[in-house]
């Protein structure tokens, strides 16, 4: 097992990363002190682990008063299907110390957030992340939203889950096109600050995707470890945490684009990383070798380097015009200076990004 604490004070809590997470007692009774816990999952996810997790809690002295089971997909993270999940914590009559367990993707983990987040002012919760996404990006920083059709993400606030389990033995039923989205978020730490763990992941591309426990294992833990130390250093994105953005700006309007049903949100973050290296070249910040090596590094994964053909550029301008980070009517974009060498900037000539898309579609 390895182990890594989000630093926020008096709101630190543990990440646990390893096989067989789901089955530590104690590890669940040291976090979880209270009496009651409403697991909230979906119809992929609940089947297979959602009785084992239950006993679990109950062996640590939990009563479950309800299981939540929720359709899967990010076109069912809505403002309705949160509305579900109320209903069926009101109807389980919890309240203020029923702490709620997120057990599956980035998805699941996004909406009970927010539900934990907003119900009766606030609830603790428990990230357990099923998918690589989630383990490595979604689960860890306290962010909880739903969509709305206009734009990703755009609906949500800053809750900050009681700990991460991180149980890498639920990557064995993970399939593997969602195996590669999460690859994506991995690479995008190296690429923002963390050079030594882009060439780690050059090296050992196929092993982690092959799901081998020690290059899996490696991989979770930087990628938590650089996204802890800079959710420490700015909880509410006010500045450097916007890095952790990278790709991402691109790949909102990729998924509001086509209706949040086409592509996973890694993929489009694989192509928004792409055309942000792509712009970062054309302005004379990142060698083109940099841009090389983030290609072929993807490709490997079986990523893909295009967006959808039929998105026009004009578009994908519109859409990320309303993204939650433009300020000021200006959208902020996070580019590349170098493998490990990001910045955020607003000022960036729109023809430059129109021929970056251009470069990618």
């Amino acid at each position: 097992m390895k182990t890594y604490t989000v630093d926020l004070g008096p709101r630190s809590y543990p990440i646990s990363i390893g096989p067989g997470q789901l089955t530590q007692v104690e590890l669940l009774a040291d976090i979880l002190p209270f009496d009651r816990a409403v697991v909230v999952t979906n119809e992929t996810v609940g089947p297979l682990y959602a009785r084992p997790l239950e006993q679990v809690l109950e062996a640590a002295g939990l009563t479950v008063t309800t299981e939540v089971m929720l359709p899967d997909g990010e076109a069912y993270k809505t403002l309705a299907t949160l509305e579900q999940v109320y209903d069926q914590m009101l109807a389980a009559r919890a309240d203020r110390k029923t702490a709620v367990i997120a057990l599956g993707g980035g998805v699941v983990g996004d909406l009970a957030g927010f539900a934990a987040a907003t119900y009766q002012r606030g609830v603790p919760y428990v990230q357990v992340p099923t998918t690589l996404l989630a383990q490595v990006d979604a689960a860890v920083g306290g962010k909880t939203a739903v969509n709305h059709p206009r734009g990703k993400n755009m609906i949500g606030a800053f809750h900050q889950p009681r700990a991460v389990i991180a149980d890498t033995d639920t990557l064995v039923t993970l399939p593997d096109r969602e195996m590669r989205a999460g690859f994506a978020e991995v690479v995008k730490y190296g690429l923002i600050r963390d050079p030594a763990l882009f060439a780690y992941l050059e090296d050992s591309a196929e092993a982690v995707l092959a799901r081998e426990p020690g290059p899996l294992s490696e991989a979770i833990y930087r990628s938590c470890r650089n996204k802890a130390e800079v959710v420490a250093a700015d909880e509410h994105e006010a500045g450097s945490r916007a890095l952790l953005n990278l790709g991402h700006t691109f790949a909102h309007a990729i998924e509001t684009g086509t209706g949040y049903t086409q592509w996973l949100h890694g993929e489009a973050v694989a192509v928004g990383m792409v055309m942000a290296a792509e712009a970062s070249y054309r302005l004379g910040w990142l060698p083109r070798d940099g841009v090389d090596r983030l290609r072929a590094l993807l490709a490997r994964a079986g990523l893909p380097l295009t967006g959808p053909p039929d998105l026009p550029v004009a578009r994908y301008l519109e859409l990320m015009g309303v993204d939650k980070k433009a300020e000021a009517g200006h959208v902020r974009y996070v580019l590349l200076k170098g493998i490990g060498d990001a910045l955020v900037t607003g000022e960036v000539p729109e023809s430059v990004i129109s021929a970056a898309i251009e470069d990618c579609r």
